[in-house]
């Protein structure tokens, strides 16, 4: 790979935009080239204070300035607007993690940047991303056989948010836990057909407002349809102190497993499997090691939207080929 500093912009700066700000600073071949905020930019308090802070407004004037733009933007409102925005004039990288609509707003993002001559891979994290790339992995190879997969124990910051909206709640958190011994099962080999309640449970901690009565908190948080009614849930009450203490942080994880048969007989498993103490954290430093991907393939002259199928394992790598073939196949 020819030898070149890649200029990123990071566009955003709420957990995901300070996770990226953080793997950046681990990359010698990448450095930083400017935060853009929606916010007033004099407001942000960055590690750095030397680091460039500009209007997202103003992106267009900098696409001189920037290899890659990363997009750390939410999914259900700013990157729908931001994604094939912001391709007209960069190449980008994005977390968009709606699953039903990937399709929808990968054509949106292809368009803009077929139009303007730029790459953008989108919905690069774990879950969609590395999860997905496991399940083509295991699908292809063991065509005859289930995928399966659990996540957590994680915190959800969706269904940490609906508890939050319940009348007679101050503050609280959800995990989304597997169930161990559907885990066992498959990991078995068994190929069980499993319901969502036998996959994952909810795990609730509530902090309540003065007053408020704990059963009409609880009975509204575990009949919640979309979210709650269909799982086994738990909630705990517990005090300020306590969801402070011992809930401040975001883990993540889970697990892809396929399970199969080759020949006649035998039974194969294959597990991928992530245990996350940050999940905006893990999911800023994938986002960083496609953005060197993206700069590659772009630099090759290719345009348009892909997906983390369309991008070759290497091109992750700070590492040049040869020395990949060396070190680790």
């Amino acid at each position: 790979m020819a030898s070149h500093t890649i200029r990123v912009g990071v566009a955003g700066y709420g957990n995901l935009g300070r996770g990226a700000l953080a793997a950046l600073a681990r990359c010698p071949d990448m450095r930083l080239a400017g935060v853009f905020t929606r916010r007033d930019p004099a407001s942000l308090r960055l590690p750095d204070p030397s680091t460039p802070v500009y209007s997202l407004d103003d992106a267009a004037a900098h696409r001189g300035e920037i290899d890659v733009m990363i997009l750390c933007g939410g999914s259900k409102d700013d990157l729908p607007v931001q994604g094939p925005a912001l391709a007209q004039w960069f190449t980008t990288v994005d977390s968009y993690d709606t699953h039903a609509r990937i399709p929808q707003y990968f054509e949106a993002v292809d368009a803009a940047a077929r139009a303007h001559g730029t790459l953008s891979i989108i919905a690069v994290g774990w879950d969609p991303g590395l999860f997905s790339i496991n399940r083509l992995m295991g699908e292809a190879i063991l065509p005859d056989g289930a995928t399966y997969t659990f996540w957590g124990k994680g915190l959800s910051q969706g269904h940490s948010d609906a508890i939050r909206r319940v009348p007679g709640v101050r503050a609280g958190v959800q995990y989304t836990i597997p169930v161990p011994e559907a885990v066992a099962r498959v990991r078995a080999g068994e190929q069980p057909a499993l319901s969502t309640r036998e996959k994952h449970r909810r795990e609730c901690h509530v902090v309540l407002e003065p007053g408020a009565d704990p059963r009409q908190v609880e009975q509204a948080i575990v009949a919640m349809p979309d979210y709650f009614a269909d799982y086994d849930t738990t909630v705990h009450f517990i005090d300020a102190a306590t969801l402070a203490r011992e809930h401040a942080g975001m883990p993540h994880g889970g697990f892809v497993i396929r399970s199969g048969r080759t020949g006649t007989a035998e039974n194969q498993v294959m597990e991928f499997s992530l245990k996350l103490d940050s999940n905006p954290a893990f999911t800023s430093s994938v986002l960083v090691a496609y953005a060197r991907a993206a700069w590659r393939m772009r630099s090759a002259g290719e345009t348009g939207a892909r997906t983390v199928f369309d991008v070759a394992p290497g091109l992750l790598s700070p590492q040049s080929p040869e020395a990949l073939r060396k070190a680790l196949l």
